[in-house]
């Protein structure tokens, strides 16, 4: 990335990078941060999952039904079972203990979704706000997550990962916000944001 004065920021030394020897049965990623790409990345995932041939279920804890994403269009398409398991963003939110009951029964979806082992790949989109929020036990999750069946690989997405949830996980990347089109007043973009 260039700055605005044209000089190239210093690059990190490489890292001393070992050759990866084994070969694990399932996963659990992270997606992380402040910055834009969390829930992105993650659909990435899905899209490569699905070229596989694996089953694959996305249960997103924040966005409602009244959102119509671009990825959910496709990804239903290509036989992905998509939930939303929100009403939408808290601070729109005219009854929180309605949201929190509607976030308690998305994660006993989830949860069942990991369990019942039906799926290769589960999503868990934005799940870290109820779990920082307390409306879904933190360690039952990562009781589930640890105790999941073998096959079942985990993608879970949202700001402030719980350091538990951080432990437990095999890959975490933190998003990182240089600049977002929305600080300087641009609406959300259909195609580009959602």
């Amino acid at each position: 990335m260039n700055t605005s004065e044209g000089a190239t920021p210093p690059q990190e030394p490489p890292r001393q990078i070992r050759k990866a020897t084994t070969r694990a049965e399932s996963l659990i990623i992270v997606n992380t941060g402040d910055g834009k790409g969390k829930s992105t990345a993650a659909f990435g995932v899905v899209l490569r999952a699905v070229a596989r041939d694996w089953n694959v279920c996305v249960i997103q804890f924040i966005k409602s039904g009244k959102w119509k994403v671009g990825e959910e269009k496709i990804c239903r398409d290509l036989g992905v079972d998509w939930l939303k398991g929100g009403d939408g963003f808290t601070w729109e939110s005219t009854d929180l203990d309605a949201t929190e009951k509607i976030a308690m029964g998305s994660w006993q979806l989830a949860k069942a979704a990991i369990e019942n082992g039906e799926y290769h790949l589960v999503v868990l989109d934005e799940i870290t706000y109820p779990m920082n929020w307390r409306w879904i036990d933190p360690s039952e999750v990562i009781d589930t997550f640890q105790n999941r069946p073998r096959h079942v690989n985990i993608v879970a997405t949202g700001r402030g990962a719980p350091l538990e949830l951080i432990a437990i996980a095999d890959t975490v990347t933190e998003m990182v916000n240089v600049r977002h089109a929305f600080d300087n007043g641009v609406k959300a973009r259909r195609g580009i944001d959602f």
